[in-house]
C-alpha cells in the first residue's frame, strides 16, 4: 500500500502532501531560523523589482521595440503579475514551506512536474543573478571612469574576457547569504532605501525636462525586420498571424510587455523564504502584493518620464550592439551630473536584485535537495541556520556565468522561465482549492477560477510575444533537465524511497 504522503506508487505523478511538506521543515539537520516579517518581505520584494527594469532594460525597450508606449507595456506586464501574485499569495501562505514554485507543484501535479518547474527556476533565479550581475558590472565602470580610475571592469585571459566586476558583486552577496537571512534582510533594507530615493529623485527632476512633443507618435508604426535578421528575431505571435516583424506598432507593444516582463522577475522570490518568515499565512501575502503595488506605480513613473525627456529614437541601440540606459537620457538632456546619481542608484539597485534573485534560487536548491531530487547531504544547514553548502555552490554557478559568459540573449531566456513558472502556480492554486478545500487559508482569492484562468492566459500570452529562438532555447533546457530527472532524481526521491520502506536520513547523499 502507497504512503500516505504519494499517489500512486512509482508515478510520475506522486504528490507530496501539504501536511508532510510542513512537517519536513521541522527536521533538525536541516531547519531555517524565522526571522522575517511583512516589512521584511516586502523590502526583498521591492528590493529584486526596481533594478533592471529601471536602470538598464527601460531605455532599451522604449528605443528599440515600443517608442512611448513602454509605459503600456509595463502595465500589461504589471496586470499579469498581478494575477500570478495573487495566486502566489494564497498559496504560498496555505504551504508556508520553502521552494515556491517547486514546492506548490509537487503538492499539486505531482514530482515530475516539480521537477520540470525546479529545473525552470534555475532560468529565473540563477541566470537571472547573473545577468543583473553583468549590468551592475557595467555601471560600476562608469562610477570607475567618473573617479578617473578607468571604465574597464573586465580582463583578457588566453582570449577570454573575465568580467571581475560581476565575480566580485556575486562573491561578497554569497558572504552575506551564507552569515543569516536576517543579515540579507538588514543589506537589503539599507540598500533599498538609497535606490528608492534615487528613483524619486529620477522621476521629480526627469519631469521638468518633459516635452509634450516627444510623446507623438504614441505608439510609432511598425518597421519590418532589419536586413539579414533570421525569423527567430522575431516574436513567435508576429510569426504565426504572418506580421512582418515586431518592432513598434501593435506587435511591437506587446513583444515589450514581454521584455519589460524581466522588470518583475523576483516579487515570486519573497514566497521562498516562507520557512524563514514568523507568520507566513499573513505576512506573506503582504509582503508580495505589497511589493509588486509599489513597484508597479514607479515603473510607470519612470517610464513616462523618461520617453518624455528625450525622443524615443534617442533611445535606440547602436550599430555596435550598445544599449542606451536611463543614465544616458539624463546625458542627452545636457544633466550629466545627475547621470553620476543614477548610476550611484543603479549600482545600489542592482546589488539587491543580485542578492534577492541568489536568496530565491538557493532556497529552491535546498526543498529539492531536501526532497532528495538532488543529493540530500546538501539540505543541511551551517552554524548560522542557512543552507551554506547550497548557497556557496550557487554563488560559484552565478560567478562562472556572469564572469565568463556572454549574456545577450539570458533575459528572454529569464522571462520565458518565469512566465512558465507562473502557469502552473495559477493551475496548481486552483487545483489545490479542489482538491483540498478542508486546508487553512487566511488568504483566499476571490473568483479564483477567474482570476487563475486570467494569469494563465496573460502569462501564455507574454511568452507567445517572446521570439522563436527563446522558445527553442527554452524546448532545449527542459530537455535537458528531463534526462536529469530520469537519470537521477526519480530514484534517489525521498517519496519513491518511503514507498520501498525507507526513510533516508538528511544528512545521506542520496
Amino acid at each position: 500500500m502507497a504512503s500516505p504522503t504519494t499517489s500512486r506508487q512509482g508515478s510520475l505523478l506522486r504528490t507530496k502532501s501539504v501536511e508532510q511538506s510542513i512537517a519536513d521543515t521541522d527536521e533538525p539537520d536541516s531547519k531555517l531560523r524565522r526571522e522575517l516579517g511583512a516589512l521584511d518581505l516586502t523590502i526583498f520584494g521591492v528590493a529584486v523589482l526596481i533594478g533592471a527594469g529601471i536602470f538598464t532594460i527601460t531605455a532599451r525597450t522604449a528605443g528599440d521595440v515600443t517608442g512611448p508606449a513602454i509605459a503600456v507595456s509595463f502595465v500589461i506586464a504589471a496586470v499579469a503579475c498581478g494575477f500570478a501574485g495573487l495566486c502566489y499569495a494564497e498559496f504560498a501562505s496555505t504551504v508556508p514551506v520553502a521552494g515556491s514554485a517547486y514546492t506548490f507543484s509537487y503538492a499539486t501535479f505531482g514530482e515530475f512536474i516539480a521537477w520540470i518547474i525546479g529545473w525552470d527556476l534555475i532560468l529565473e533565479y540563477a541566470l537571472g543573478a547573473a545577468t543583473v550581475a553583468k549590468s551592475w558590472s557595467s555601471y560600476l565602470g562608469k562610477i570607475l571612469d567618473i573617479l578617473g580610475l578607468g571604465d574597464s571592469t573586465s580582463f583578457t585571459v588566453g582570449g577570454a574576457e573575465v568580467d571581475w566586476g560581476a565575480i566580485l558583486v556575486i562573491a561578497a552577496l554569497t558572504v552575506v547569504l551564507v552569515l543569516g537571512i536576517k543579515l540579507s534582510s538588514r543589506v537589503s533594507t539599507i540598500i533599498t532605501s538609497i535606490k528608492l530615493l534615487v528613483v524619486l529623485f529620477v522621476i521629480i527632476l526627469g519631469a521638468t525636462f518633459i516635452k509634450a512633443a516627444n510623446y507623438s507618435p504614441f505608439i510609432p508604426p511598425a518597421e519590418p525586420p532589419k536586413a539579414g535578421a533570421s525569423g527567430l528575431e522575431s516574436s513567435l505571435l508576429s510569426l504565426l498571424v504572418g506580421s512582418e516583424g515586431s518592432t513598434y506598432g501593435g506587435f511591437g507593444l506587446l513583444a515589450g510587455a514581454s521584455l519589460v516582463f524581466f522588470a518583475f522577475i523576483g516579487f515570486d522570490a519573497v514566497s521562498t523564504t516562507a520557512e524563514e518568515t514568523k507568520n507566513p499565512q499573513k505576512d506573506l501575502p503582504r509582503g508580495i502584493l505589497g511589493s509588486l503595488a509599489v513597484v508597479t506605480v514607479l515603473y510607470v513613473a519612470t517610464s513616462l518620464v523618461l520617453v518624455g525627456m528625450v525622443n524615443y529614437t534617442q533611445l535606440k541601440s547602436s550599430p555596435d550592439g550598445e544599449n542606451k540606459t536611463l543614465a544616458d537620457a539624463f546625458t542627452l538632456v545636457g544633466a550629466n551630473w545627475a547621470s553620476t546619481i543614477i548610476a550611484v542608484g543603479a549600482l545600489a539597485g542592482l546589488t539587491t536584485v543580485v542578492l534577492v534573485l541568489m536568496l530565491g534560487q538557493s532556497r529552491v536548491f535546498y526543498a529539492m535537495s531536501r526532497d532528495g531530487l538532488l543529493p540530500r547531504g546538501l539540505a543541511r544547514t551551517g552554524r548560522y541556520d542557512t543552507p551554506s553548502t547550497i548557497t556557496i555552490i550557487i554563488g560559484a554557478l552565478c560567478a562562472v556565468i556572469a564572469g565568463f559568459v556572454p549574456t545577450t540573449t539570458i533575459e528572454e531566456m529569464v522571462n520565458i522561465g518565469t512566465l512558465f513558472a507562473f502557469v502552473l502556480v495559477a493551475l496548481g492554486t486552483w487545483i489545490l482549492r479542489v482538491k483540498q478545500p478542508h486546508l487553512q487559508r487566511t488568504f483566499t482569492v476571490k473568483a479564483l477560477p477567474v482570476v487563475a484562468t486570467l494569469a494563465v492566459v496573460s502569462c501564455l500570452w507574454l511568452m507567445l510575444n517572446l521570439t522563436a529562438g527563446t522558445w527553442v532555447r527554452f524546448i532545449v533546457w527542459m530537455v535537458v533537465g528531463i534526462v536529469i530527472y530520469f537519470a537521477y532524481s526519480r530514484r534517489s526521491s525521498v517519496l519513491g524511497k518511503r514507498e520501498r520502506g525507507e526513510e533516508p536520513s538528511v544528512t545521506s547523499s542520496a
